[in-house]
């Protein structure tokens, strides 16, 4: 499916790395528990199948705070990754004032893959018990991963596997 990877790995109490590459360029950064990030990226991601342009998910890296911010276009994805120097005094800065961290153009197919395909991993690795226990503040977010999973395979007919998890009803 394309260049486009995406990771989501706990990497201690409170804490994951995120990594996204697109074959020219990567970027890895931390995530903090201050949110519900992960529920909050995948719900971002799903809002890339609905009628809104322009989708955002931030991360608290207290006291920084690191911007996602998807426009579609068609079946394309601008990602842009925009950091900002303090989470409490950006909430309402325009995206385009944060600095430009990572930038790539993707496939809305590639992107909502690579998104499930981590979830999935994570889960399978770790058990919702287990990603509560080392995320510490919110539980694993299933109904936002299966609704993800869901919108990708019947709008992107995806092919791919998308094993792992019960179905709800979804390919």
């Amino acid at each position: 499916m394309g260049e486009f990877r995406f990771s989501w790995v706990l990497s201690g109490s409170g804490w994951a790395t995120v990594a996204v590459a697109d074959g020219a360029s990567a970027h890895t950064g931390p995530v903090s528990y201050c949110t519900d990030a992960l529920a909050d990226l995948l719900h971002a991601v799903a809002g890339l199948y609905g009628p809104l342009s322009t989708q955002r998910v931030s991360f608290d890296l207290e006291p920084q705070e690191v911007r996602w911010v998807f426009r579609v276009s068609g079946t394309q994805v601008d990602l842009a990754i925009r950091e900002f120097p303090d989470a409490t005094s950006s909430f309402d800065a325009p995206d385009d004032s944060g600095a430009l961290r990572w930038r790539t153009v993707q496939p809305r197919s590639a992107v909502g893959h690579a998104v499930v395909r981590s979830a999935q991993a994570l889960v399978r690795q770790h058990g919702e018990a287990g990603y509560l226990e080392r995320w510490v503040r919110h539980p694993f977010p299933m109904t936002a991963l299966q609704d993800l999973r869901r919108l990708h395979v019947r709008d992107d007919g995806c092919s791919l596997p998308h094993d792992g998890l019960p179905s709800s009803g979804d390919a």
